[in-house]
């Protein structure tokens, strides 16, 4: 089976072909979701908050986003490799962007990475990387990096000025040449009509059933995060895991483990 790359994603959207998403942030959960067939394995900054325990994405550091790619590029054969550029790696200036970016190709092994922000403000940016010979996949609508902008994690584009710039940020990010657009936290039919004005796929998360394709955090759909609208718990691992963690522990303190089964002579 061809490796999933950031032309066939176009490929699928023209076949009308969704496009799964997840997240992962180490070795083993990566092999797995490769595994399972998805299309992308998204590198997401949001492992500062699932996995490190942070407050939002905004501290999490370059080195820390290389790490992370690095082992889950490691794990994964299949499916299309994304590393996230975290705050303060591409909003600098385009040079540092691009070097940035390169870091993630050429240490994390990632096939292309992804930024936020409509190509109005990071154009020059955006298109400096794409001259690098990296692909970039566009981020626009709830951006956790301008939270304190935004004033919290709040839907955009609900009144009639914001659809209308988003439905602009998302031509300009496929003029550009971004090879696909991350819609988050948007009115589904808004969704819907961007997905219908762009070529790129559009890859939706709280936007809707209308979107080319889908991403969720890894975390959040294992039960394993904190309660989103728009995402499903698919399988409530957390509670599985606490079940066996408390296990061993009444077995440690009761003397049932270790048994001769597990011991050597």
């Amino acid at each position: 089976m061809p490796r999933v790359s950031a032309v066939s994603l176009r490929d699928r959207k023209k076949a009308g072909e969704k496009i799964a998403v997840l997240t992962a942030y180490d070795f083993p959960t990566a092999k797995l979701i490769d595994q399972s067939g998805v299309d992308v394995v998204l590198v997401g900054d949001s492992c500062g908050m699932v996995v490190m325990g942070r407050e939002n994405t905004l501290s999490v550091t370059m080195d820390e986003m290389v790490y992370h790619t690095r082992i889950v590029s490691s794990a994964v054969e299949h499916a299309l490799v994304v590393g996230d550029m975290p705050f303060l790696s591409y909003q600098i200036s385009p040079q540092e962007a691009v070097r940035n970016a390169g870091r993630l190709i050429a240490e994390g092994g990632a096939q292309a990475v992804k930024l936020e922000g409509p190509a109005q403000r990071f154009g020059n940016t955006i298109q400096a990387i794409l001259d690098a010979s990296i692909p970039v996949m566009g981020h626009i609508g709830l951006q956790p990096q301008s939270i304190h902008q935004l004033g919290g994690y709040k839907v955009q584009g609900r009144d009639a000025e914001g659809r209308a710039r988003l439905i602009e940020e998302a031509k300009g990010l496929e003029q550009i040449g971004c090879f696909a657009i991350v819609l988050e936290c948007v009115p589904a039919s808004l969704a819907k009509e961007i997905s219908g004005a762009v070529s790129a796929p559009t890859i939706g998360i709280g936007a809707g059933p209308h979107c080319d394709g889908q991403v969720l955090v890894m975390h959040d759909m294992l039960g394993m995060g904190k309660y989103t609208k728009f995402s499903k718990v698919y399988f409530d691992v957390g509670a599985a895991m606490k079940t066996a963690f408390e296990a061993y522990v009444s077995e440690v303190k009761s003397g049932a483990f270790p048994t001769a089964d597990h011991s050597f002579e």
